[in-house]
């Protein structure tokens, strides 16, 4: 599998180091990337002191010029991609407020990052995933996107509601249904992942699932066969309401 190409967002720490890791070991060269390149090359330092293919890519997903430089390395280093994980996100919203009170900075930088950036990946790297005998793009939201989940009274996540970063969340599901249809007829399979509460900088150190425990889903959507599934929301196998 040497030459399955792999690019996570956002993966210089947490679920998506560990995701980067997870598709390392079973012989994917990873390219880590995220803001700050001191910071994924101490990651890619990592694998490599391991044994594992990880290279240190920047990549901000909120500038333009970013992303096109990073599309553009990759197609003249390696010519294609295989795998495309949408990692990257942030959390804005003010603890303190109720959702109509959130402001709109707020709700624009968390859609900035949360989805247009995104997109905009997905944009600039799908010539180099058409590439690919079998593109697999995953696309890394939470079931706090779940329209359902929010309305439903009995969740542990209806009184969870934290607007910007939850919308935002259900929009890349959104994306999620219209990419995979646009693809349909080809071997590239979209979906979207949620990792769980996950212990990291954003969901904070007492959830219960490691960084580790959190990759598994995007490990498992970013590895699918293929007569595997396209268009729907995952959590470890399960899948979630829209």
């Amino acid at each position: 599998m040497t030459n399955k190409i792999a690019l996570i967002t956002g993966a210089n720490k947490g679920i998506g180091l560990e995701t980067a890791r997870q598709l390392a070991q079973v012989g994917y060269h990873v390219i880590i990337t995220g803001r700050n390149l001191e910071a994924v090359q101490k990651a890619a330092a990592t694998f490599a002191a391991d044994g594992l293919s990880a290279e240190a890519l920047a990549l901000d997903v909120t500038n333009s010029l970013s992303i096109a430089q990073a599309a553009e390395f990759v197609g003249r280093h390696h010519a294609h991609l295989d795998v495309l994980v949408n990692n990257a996100g942030i959390a804005r919203d003010a603890a303190d407020k109720a959702p109509s009170q959130q402001s709109l900075e707020v709700w624009r930088t968390t859609f900035d990052t949360n989805l247009f950036g995104l997109i905009e990946v997905t944009q600039a790297f799908l010539p180099l995933l058409r590439k690919s005998e079998a593109g697999r793009i995953v696309n890394v939201t939470s079931l706090l996107g779940s329209i359902a989940a929010n309305l439903d009274a009995t969740s542990p996540f209806y009184h969870a509601k934290i607007p910007a970063y939850n919308i935002s969340k259900t929009a890349v599901n959104a994306w999620t249904v219209h990419l995979a249809y646009e693809l349909r007829d080809t071997a590239m399979k979209v979906n979207s992942a949620s990792p769980g509460f996950v212990k990291t900088d954003l969901h904070g150190m007492d959830a219960p699932l490691s960084p580790s425990e959190g990759a598994r889903t995007s490990f498992q959507l970013a590895t699918l066969p293929a007569d595997g599934p396209t268009g729907s929301f995952f959590h470890e196998g399960e899948i979630l309401p829209w």
